[in-house]
């Protein structure tokens, strides 16, 4: 899956001893500026094992929908992928179901040299498939990405090209950076609602 960026990404070293615990800090605090009063946690992981480096999300979002009894939603995994044939329709679906959700776009992307085996997250949303020229919607409102390889004239044949470790590797990062942070968060949250004070997660 190709992204385009509607905000600043925060780029992490996915060869950093530290890259997950940096990743969750990070993630921690977009949530925490983003918006507040969300009531769902939801995790949306696109992409298709079908291609090597675009099975990224769908890896994602196997090792989160082993551990969702933390409290968070997950959509899209290799049994059930969300792609771009289906995008519109599992976003209706959240629309439906999680009426007041806080939704996370997880998602591999193409970029610079520099930036390879990086992990990017920040706020805002990403638009699937604009570097392939689809149309899809903006999704997220958090986004988290792996960038799997470089952008080139013919991107289609540069994921199918990617080292299929190399995205393991990543996924396996963003999966425990995001499971640290949404066990913390989700925590606070639980305790602020007894509490009755205002939710912060640092």
């Amino acid at each position: 899956m190709f992204e385009k960026f509607q905000s600043r990404a925060f780029y992490i070293d996915g060869y950093s001893p530290s890259a997950s615990e940096i990743l969750a800090r990070r993630l921690g605090g977009c949530i925490r500026r983003v918006r507040r009063g969300w009531q769902d946690l939801v995790f949306l992981c696109i992409g298709s094992d079908r291609i090597a480096g675009d099975s990224l999300g769908p890896l994602v979002g196997r090792e989160l929908f082993c551990r969702r009894e933390q409290g968070f939603y997950v959509y899209g995994t290799p049994e059930h992928p969300v792609h771009a044939l289906n995008l519109t329709e599992h976003l209706a679906d959240l629309s439906l179901w999680h009426r007041n959700a806080l939704v996370v776009a997880v998602d591999a992307s193409l970029g610079c040299r520099r930036h390879q085996q990086h992990i990017s997250v920040g706020k805002g949303s990403i638009r699937p498939g604009a570097g392939a020229g689809k149309n899809l919607p903006d999704v997220g409102d958090i986004f988290i990405t792996g960038i799997v390889s470089s952008f080139d004239k013919n991107s289609h044949r540069e994921l199918q090209a990617v080292d299929f470790s190399k995205v393991l590797r990543l996924a396996g990062i963003i999966s425990q950076g995001i499971l640290a942070a949404s066990e913390k968060v989700l925590r606070e949250k639980k305790s602020c609602s007894r509490t009755g004070s205002s939710f912060s997660f640092l």
